[in-house]
């Protein structure tokens, strides 16, 4: 079977595999904090819902990821799959991040994904809760970019 131009593997229609696969990726993008490389992943037409806001297109995207990694400073995210069917996936996740003035928090979500037959995200519908928490509660303590393979996913973490 040939793959669509420009698909992001792996396609749906996603197995258990093939969604923890997806999911995995998508942390180690974010966790790149490069706007223009995660919004790749999404078609051009792409439509999110963050939080309370609505935005459409990779233009928007970009600008959105570039505001965001302005504003959490040393990001930290950890994703999990929750269910899959089809061509949709639900995750988990939690990040920490601190603001300008050195604050810590640790915001928890829920993702709900839709994707094309290449594979790239069509549609994102994001829920978040932001907790403060103090340095000494930090549990996402890597070094910049992706998370090892060795440390704790949410659920060992107990989160």
């Amino acid at each position: 079977m040939t793959q669509p131009s420009g698909a992001r593997p792996p396609l749906p229609p996603f197995t258990l595999e093939t969604a923890v696969q997806k999911v995995r990726l998508a942390e180690d993008a974010w966790n790149t904090r490069d706007p223009q490389r995660v919004a790749l992943a999404y078609t051009p037409d792409s439509r999110w819902r963050n939080r309370a806001e609505f935005l459409e297109g990779r233009d928007a995207i970009e600008q959105f990821l570039a505001r965001k990694w302005a504003r959490e400073l040393d990001y930290r995210l950890i994703k999990e799959l929750w269910a899959h069917d089809g061509h949709r996936i639900a995750v988990r996740f939690a990040y920490e991040w601190h603001d300008d003035s050195g604050h810590w928090y640790r915001s928890y979500g829920n993702e709900n994904w839709e994707f094309d037959a290449a594979g790239l995200m069509s549609r994102r519908h994001a829920s978040i809760n932001d907790l403060p928490i103090a340095e000494g509660q930090r549990l996402f303590r890597w070094p910049s970019g992706r998370r090892p393979d060795a440390h704790p996913g949410l659920s060992h973490l107990g989160l």
